[in-house]
């Protein structure tokens, strides 16, 4: 995929909605494409946690303990929760089909919040709309 549109599915993304083209561009100098088939764990739980994933292209479910907790098709991410504290993976993520992912490194993402901090509100912001649906999922207050 070429970079211009890759730039416009991370603007598409909660976190990189206000980031400039020029430092996604920057962003994308230290980013990898990953293609992996269907069945693959694209990260296992426990795991090392280096990273933020972007899907460009395809489906994947993310499974805990047997249980699918959500899909993830293009423009969804994952891996955010690790670029902040390196922390090991929560989930599986499995692809369901062939599945192309934009890979960030924390490096590269510390780098850039560093240099934008309004990522990293981003981040906040998004963490904080994901446990609040989960909050309401299973009925607690928030």
């Amino acid at each position: 995929m070429d970079s211009t549109k890759i730039i416009d599915a991370l603007k598409k993304t909660p976190i990189f909605a206000k980031t400039s083209d020029e430092s996604l561009h920057s962003l994308l100098k230290s980013a990898i494409q990953k293609t992996v088939p269907a069945g693959t764990k694209i990260v296992e739980k426990g795991q090392s946690g280096l990273g933020f994933y972007l899907v460009l292209s395809g489906k994947a479910d993310v499974v805990s303990g047997g249980k699918r907790l959500a899909e993830i098709g293009e423009g969804g991410f994952f891996g955010e929760l690790s670029v902040i504290d390196g922390a090991p993976r929560t989930a599986d993520v499995v692809a369901k089909g062939e599945v192309t992912c934009l890979v960030v490194s924390q490096w590269a993402m510390r780098s850039l919040i560093d240099t934008h901090p309004e990522i990293a509100l981003s981040m906040l912001d998004e963490l904080v709309r994901r446990l609040r649906a989960t909050d309401e999922k299973h009925g607690m207050a928030s």
